[in-house]
């Protein structure tokens, strides 16, 4: 971000701008994406093995809730 401020702070082409905020974006998602999976593979899955119904409907509604506002940042 800081690297886009001064991008804009120093008045470069706006293509350029433009370019480096789409690389941002890109990269975000990636790591979203990651974060996401691992979420699923450790906190979800380790929610389910728990046996416990209750840890277990909290973390399903929280990937639910994380998916959509994902979802919605597209």
């Amino acid at each position: 971000m800081r690297g886009i401020e001064r991008m804009v702070g120093d008045e470069r082409y706006c293509i350029d701008i433009l370019t480096q905020i789409a690389a941002v974006n890109t990269a975000l998602e990636s790591l979203a994406f990651k974060v996401l999976d691992e979420h699923v593979n450790h906190c979800v899955s380790d929610a389910l093995a728990s046996g416990d119904p209750k840890e277990a409907a909290t973390k399903r509604r929280e990937l639910l809730e994380a998916v959509h506002r994902f979802a919605r940042t597209r």
